[in-house]
């Protein structure tokens, strides 16, 4: 639950993680992104330290703080060179006895990978389409056309564009053919759910709330080929994905569609054990909403869903960035006896 003291009150330590091996333009993305994050939290009257990780060694560097008072604001993706490592940071933020903004690292670990997921989502009989995994690229089993062809164990949209959804057995089998070979992990082969697309912002903890839902248009397009979100939709602003794909705050769905895709997302989220926030991705077809994707840790950008969303909803970046601060903080021993209010 989230305190109500002042921010001046409640310090922070916002841990980030830069990779050497990735090229400039990515590094500097991800430090622009960074440094509007710190500029909201300090606008907001946080007292702030930045702590950015760029080697394998987060024990040393986070051993420079006290986790007496501090909130770790985690934005720690990964140990640079240690691959799906998101859940391991989180593990040594706890060892050291830090408390911290988002999931568990149990919540990270299996959203990490997308087969344990959809496996919690069908003992939860929450609507997730019909799927198999492959480790070698036959598939003959399989007779659901079209398709879509994922890695198992990538976010992002890493791997994803208009190639991945197929239409017949041989294009099937030689995208599975491709995954394999380009990500040296299983491909995870699921039923194409063409039809409106969904990202369902949702944050609290116990008192939860779905923020205004932002729904992907896909109306320019004609080919299905082309109705997703690729990669290069989210990170290439050259390509024509980037530019025609809109974002509609708040979807026009009608009261009763929003009420059962909320019910959907509310079941998902405590069903995965989220916490603090995350996005839902979510298509609908025939009346029935599926849910494809669940971010324990989303994006958090100034331009990305849930914070245009929050904006939508009236509440400000500044103020966003504060109430994950304040969720955290009813964890920590030092604040959380302070009163309930709520984020809105």
């Amino acid at each position: 639950m989230p305190v109500n003291r002042a921010p001046e009150d409640l310090p922070v330590l916002y841990l980030y993680n830069i990779d050497p091996d990735w090229d400039m333009h990515d590094k500097a993305a991800a430090l622009q992104s960074n440094e509007k994050i710190v500029a909201a939290l300090q606008e907001a009257g946080h007292p702030v330290k930045s702590a950015g990780l760029s080697d394998q060694d987060l024990v040393s560097l986070l051993s420079q703080y006290s986790s007496r008072d501090l909130i770790v604001f985690n934005q720690c993706e990964s140990i640079p060179g240690i691959p799906y490592s998101e859940h391991e940071a989180v593990k040594t933020i706890e060892s050291l006895g830090f408390v911290y903004t988002g999931s568990t690292p149990d919540v990270l670990r299996l959203t990490g990978n997308k087969v344990e997921t959809k496996q919690i989502l069908e003992l939860y009989n929450i609507p997730t389409p019909d799927w198999r995994v492959y480790d070698e690229p036959v598939a003959g089993d399989w007779n659901i056309f079209p398709a879509i062809v994922k890695t198992a164990r990538e976010h992002c949209s890493i791997s994803l564009s208009p190639e991945s959804v197929v239409l017949n057995n041989r294009e099937l089998e030689s995208r599975i053919e491709y995954v394999l070979k380009n990500y040296d992990q299983p491909a995870l082969v699921e039923d194409f759910i063409d039809g409106r697309e969904f990202h369902v912002p949702i944050w609290g903890n116990g008192d939860i709330n779905v923020l205004p839902v932002v729904e992907m248009d896909f109306s320019a397009f004609h080919d299905v080929h082309d109705r997703l979100c690729t990669y290069d939709s989210k990170f290439i602003p050259e390509s024509r994905h980037y530019n025609v794909i809109e974002s509609l705050i708040p979807s026009p769905l009608s009261a009763d569609d929003l009420k059962i895709l909320e019910r959907v997302s509310l079941e998902t989220y405590r069903a995965i054990g989220c916490r603090d926030y995350a996005r839902l991705d979510v298509r609908k077809r025939n009346g029935k909403f599926y849910v494809l994707d669940v971010n324990p840790n989303a994006d958090l950008d100034r331009d990305a869903s849930i914070a245009c969303s929050a904006e939508y909803s009236g509440i400000s970046y500044m103020e966003m960035m504060n109430c994950l601060v304040r969720l955290a903080a009813g964890r920590h021993p030092l604040y959380c006896r302070s009163s309930n209010n709520h984020c809105r």
